[in-house]
């Protein structure tokens, strides 16, 4: 019974998590409702005034970006603000022929008439973060803009954005995410689901009450005081935006997040990019919980509900784990159910899996209904994306709960950026693509055992006793199409 109890043990525990983290979703979501209904009374410049205009800097990080860097800087060259405002630095540390190709593009602009600069390195120190850090030095601009190399600001962005500095406690304005290529592919639909409940439900839930949000590495502007005064970008997690998110609002700055203003950007449409950009987010959020949480469980400036929910957003990633964890244990679960009938009601009691889902399904219409609109088609419709999306993220979860592993147990890794494709359109093509990676990573095999652990664990459910139990046969049946719709795509876009 030891080893049965220990199972049970761990089992509930890792539920008692998700539905911690799930009843704080549905108060997100009661926070997002509340939203709707109110008006923005936020101070901004008066942009009619030309002394009100500040100068802006916008940065550009890139690396070995072949494919989007005539697009991206084309984009940028629209944007509508004052040219003696307005500086544009391209961060690039680039080891590849795109650096060549980019410094003849940033030239034919500069005799346009843009004031816009190639900066480079010789090393990579710091990533992302240490270019952003080393184009700081140089910016002029009051603001600095950042952009990825996959993201197409509208021509007025600039203008319904740097308005909302007028409050001098405003550090960080950040606007909502858009996806150019959201039906490209069943891959590229379920991320922009994920995306959006973020980028809706969580962003405006957090905000709107005063809870910390992250500035999400791009599409947003900082206020330069407010980078310095938090201590400067730092390279020693994979997520630096969220790291240097929390010491700024650690040190009373304020976030503006504006969901009605839409950034346009590209999801990857091969699953061997999402993967990177997968893990490189749940490791640097792992990293982030390790480096931040004691900072603001003993910070005297925020309320114990704003320390919950600081919490738990640094805790988002590790959800994967305690999904992977009452995965695995699921099945012994059933055998121990059914061999201990004394067990039963705690059984009975600990279906939190059940209520957190159905939160989840909650909360996740709104933000679904948002988008896409309401009614009876729309609905049912959401039922299939949800289930869709709930199968294929529990077929990550290995692949990210290893990532939260590494970032708990401070394992260092590599910033690998996420292959960019220039796909705008469902006849565009991702193969050719020479960043992508061309080696089957073990991981890989692991899922597809996982996919054929859970058709064990779906016939289980019809042998373990006379007439069967199927309680888990619909959680066994979304792990395994989600782990086979991972591994075998994974195989098929040769990782």
């Amino acid at each position: 019974m030891i080893l049965e109890f220990t199972i049970i043990a761990i089992y509930t525990a890792a539920l008692l998590i998700i539905f911690a983290y799930s009843l704080s979703q549905l108060n997100l979501l009661f926070n997002y409702l509340r939203a709707q209904r109110n008006t923005d009374g936020s101070q901004k410049f008066n942009f009619k005034d030309p002394e009100q205009i500040p100068e802006v800097t916008i940065q550009l990080p890139v690396y070995n970006e072949l494919y989007v860097m005539e697009r991206l800087l084309d984009n940028i060259a629209l944007l509508d603000y004052p040219k003696d405002k307005l500086e544009i630095q391209v961060l690039d540390d680039s080891t590849d022929e795109s650096i060549l190709t980019t410094k003849a593009q940033i030239d034919r602009l500069r005799s346009s008439g843009l004031n816009i600069k190639h900066i480079t390195r010789t090393d990579r120190k710091g990533f992302k973060a240490g270019a952003l850090k080393e184009g700081l030095k140089l910016a002029k601009g009051e603001y600095i803009a950042i952009f990825d190399a996959d993201f197409l600001p509208e021509s007025d962005w600039l203008l319904l954005t740097i308005p909302y500095f007028k409050d001098r406690n405003i550090g960080v304005v950040q606007t909502r995410w858009g996806h150019i290529n959201r039906n490209y592919s069943l891959l590229t639909k379920v991320q922009a689901f994920a995306l959006d409940a973020h980028f809706t439900l969580e962003q405006v839930g957090r905000n709107s009450k005063g809870h910390f949000i992250n500035f999400n590495g791009t599409a947003g502007i900082w206020r330069k005081a407010c980078i310095l005064d938090a201590g400067n970008w730092e390279g020693d997690t994979l997520t630096e935006d969220l790291d240097l998110s929390y010491r700024a609002q650690l040190k009373d700055w304020k976030f503006k997040y504006l969901e009605k203003v839409e950034t346009p950007a590209e999801l990857p449409v091969v699953i061997s990019a999402a993967r990177s950009q997968q893990f490189r987010w749940n490791k640097g959020g792992a990293e982030n919980f390790q480096k931040m949480s004691k900072n603001v469980i003993n910070s005297k400036r925020i309320s114990t509900k704003t320390k919950l929910h600081g919490l738990l957003h640094l805790l988002n990633s590790t959800m994967f784990l305690n999904v992977l964890i009452v995965g695995l244990l699921s099945i012994p679960m059933l055998y121990i159910k059914n061999e201990h009938k004394s067990l039963t009601p705690y059984f009975y009691v600990m279906s939190f899996f059940v209520i957190s889902s159905i939160i989840f399904f909650i909360c996740y219409w709104f933000m679904f209904k948002n988008i896409y609109g309401g009614g009876l088609k729309q609905f049912i419709k959401y039922i299939g994306m949800f289930f869709t999306f709930f199968s294929i993220a529990m077929g990550f979860s290995l692949h990210n709960s290893i990532a939260v592993i590494e970032g708990h147990l401070g394992k260092r890794s590599e910033f690998v950026r996420t292959p960019k494709f220039n796909i705008n359109t469902i006849k565009d093509s991702w193969k050719g693509n020479k960043y992508l990676k061309k080696k089957i990573s073990i991981n890989v095999i692991f899922e597809g055992i996982l996919m054929l652990y859970f058709a064990f664990g779906i016939y289980s459910a019809f042998v373990v006793k006379d007439g069967g139990d199927f309680g888990l046969l619909p959680f066994h049946l979304m792990l395994c199409i989600g782990f086979g719709f991972v591994f075998f795509k994974s195989l098929t876009s040769k990782i």
